[in-house]
């Protein structure tokens, strides 16, 4: 990217998301300030300045004591309380009203309002979610692996989980509950099929690590062999076959057939079985944009009950969609649409295979991969590089690659609309939903300073922007999810035993209440500026991650 592309970026991200970004942030500076000037009046301080924005006043009133004000720089807030500086000259009379005079637990309490109504205000947040119902994961299996106990189980792609142990199900997350709360045990689950046959049965619920590392729990329920997501409908297309003869090919996503959308595999097969004609329309790259094309697949292609591999339709997970610049895949020639059937003298079946061979690679000699290019077979020989990968865990993860993206997709689970029972139920889902999130931001925290999460998961203001940008074009749900998680942020960041922030002021507090005077000026100046340094060292740290995040992409 050279300077001009950089600044236009930057433009044009800022300007399309300076409306969500100064609505969620002045909100939750607002709630945070308002703790502090709330409690402080009650204990009788005086404040004189309440200011949403640093710098300059671009809008201003006063009442009574207090000058109410709207600043130029929109990165934060303060309240002004007098007495509040050390070496204020406090007269007598106007020790009353004076911050510094007041009691250590007063202090204590005004300080810790500002965090505290960050955390309150997320509790009201998640229970407005509840209230207004929440779009969440209806509890409905993706897919199930074949011959997996799930499959003997009974369970099937496209099951509906309607109860367990005779209690209702209304979301995925219900279902998770009742299987971590019923490890290595055997539950009784009635279960609606595709076809709407309803049946019962017993299902086995076996105890797995948590892949969550932010997660207070080591180990949760899952049923062996559900997969976590459906595949969609992006096909491989084998070479020769009759669906490439048709005019498919690899990489080709079916989006309809004969005017029903489309969007897991398993509606492919069964269409595909049908034997009647298909008319489809295809989603296909032509000339590097997405374009719509109607497809017909007519009976004389294809016999009834034919399988998607007679047909000639397979997985894309084998089939290259991108081979990396300047990459050892690229060097090799390997080339987009190639497909992966050997690496040395092992035939490989799925991503999985390829993935873990190449992280496994020895630094030796290279590794002899055979991929098939219109129909013929050609083998390359291809020495790994090692790079560096952030893991779904926020891990940075130094491995063995060769620069190549399969075609894999998706399906989007479905969705259900879940409404609290009540106002209490809607304020337990709302309480229990912010300290789930309060517990993992904390785990985040230690996480990271234990070198197991990455720094480069550090972000600052520009990718705050980013979420309240993308959320907020999402819908009135995921801008408020975020703004709830980003108010448990800022209660935790605000406690944390740093001088300049709360939690640091909190702790010469708490010290003068132990000891029964105050640090020294000349202690507390010293502890200032070193937060200020940390504070300063970890902003510039969240800008680098931010700038090499959104604008150079690494």
């Amino acid at each position: 990217m050279n300077i001009l592309e950089f600044f236009q970026s930057v433009s044009s991200g800022f300007l399309s998301g300076i409306i969500p970004f100064t609505i969620l942030l002045g909100i939750l500076i607002f709630v945070h300030e308002l703790g502090h000037f709330a409690v402080a009046r009650m204990c009788g301080v005086r404040v004189e300045v309440f200011s949403l924005g640093f710098g300059k006043k671009i809008l201003s009133y006063k009442k009574g004591d207090t000058t109410y004000c709207l600043s130029l720089i929109p990165l934060g807030g303060y309240v002004k309380m007098f007495g509040e500086q050390n070496g204020d000259t406090v007269s007598e009379a106007d020790r009353v009203h004076s911050f510094t005079h007041k009691t250590v637990w007063q202090r204590i309490a005004i300080v810790l309002a500002g965090p505290l109504m960050n955390f309150f205000f997320a509790i009201a947040v998640f229970t407005f979610i509840s209230v207004i119902g929440e779009e969440t994961r209806a509890p409905v299996i993706a897919e199930v692996e074949s011959n997996s106990p799930a499959a003997t189980m009974g369970l099937s792609a496209g099951d509906r989980i309607l109860s367990i142990n005779a209690t209702e199900l209304k979301s995925y997350e219900d279902l998770q509950k009742f299987l971590n709360a019923n490890q290595n045990s055997t539950v009784t689950a009635k279960v609606k099929t595709i076809s709407g046959e309803v049946k019962d049965l017993s299902l086995t619920v076996a105890s797995i690590k948590n892949p969550n590392i932010f997660s207070t729990e080591k180990m949760i329920g899952d049923l062996t062999g559900v997969l976590p997501l459906a595949r969609g409908t992006t096909v491989g297309v084998i070479a020769g076959s009759i669906a490439e003869k048709t005019g498919l090919k690899p990489g080709d996503e079916i989006i309809e057939i004969n005017k029903s959308k489309v969007s897991k595999w398993t509606e492919l097969e069964h269409m595909i079985r049908s034997g009647a004609t298909l008319e489809i329309i295809i989603e296909r790259e032509v000339n590097g944009k997405r374009e719509k094309i109607p497809h017909t697949i007519s009976q004389q292609d294809y016999s009834p009950n034919m399988t998607m591999l007679a047909f000639g339709l397979e997985q894309p997970d084998l089939y290259l969609d991108q081979v990396v610049k300047d990459s050892p895949a690229e060097q090799a020639e390997l080339k987009r649409y190639d497909k992966i059937v050997q690496i040395n003298s092992v035939v490989v079946t799925k991503w999985e295979q390829i993935l873990a061979t190449i992280k496994s690679f020895d630094g030796k000699d290279g590794l002899m991969i055979t991929v098939i290019r219109d129909g013929a077979e050609l083998t390359k020989k291809i020495t790994p590089q090692v790079t560096s990968q952030m893991t779904a865990q926020g891990k940075e993860d130094r491995r063995y690659t060769i620069g190549i993206l399969p075609f894999i997709n998706y399906s989007q689970p479905e969705m259900v609309k879940v409404k609290a029972d009540g106002v209490f139920s809607a304020l337990t889902k709302g309480t229990e939903r912010t300290w789930d999130i309060t517990s993992m931001t904390v785990i985040s925290f230690v996480r990271l300073f234990q070198g197991e999460i990455s720094h480069k998961n550090v972000g600052g203001m520009i990718s705050i922007g980013k979420a309240a940008k993308d959320s907020y074009e999402s819908g009135l749900q995921s801008f408020l999810m975020v703004m709830g998680i980003l108010s448990v942020s800022l209660f935790i960041l605000n406690l944390l035993p740093i001088p300049v922030l709360d939690g640091g002021h909190l702790v010469f507090y708490f010290i003068e209440a132990i000891k029964g005077s105050p640090l020294s000026i000349k202690k507390m100046e010293i502890a200032q500026q070193v937060g200020f340094i940390l504070l300063m060292g970890l902003m510039v740290l969240a800008i680098f991650n931010d700038v090499n995040k959104f604008f150079f992409k690494s």
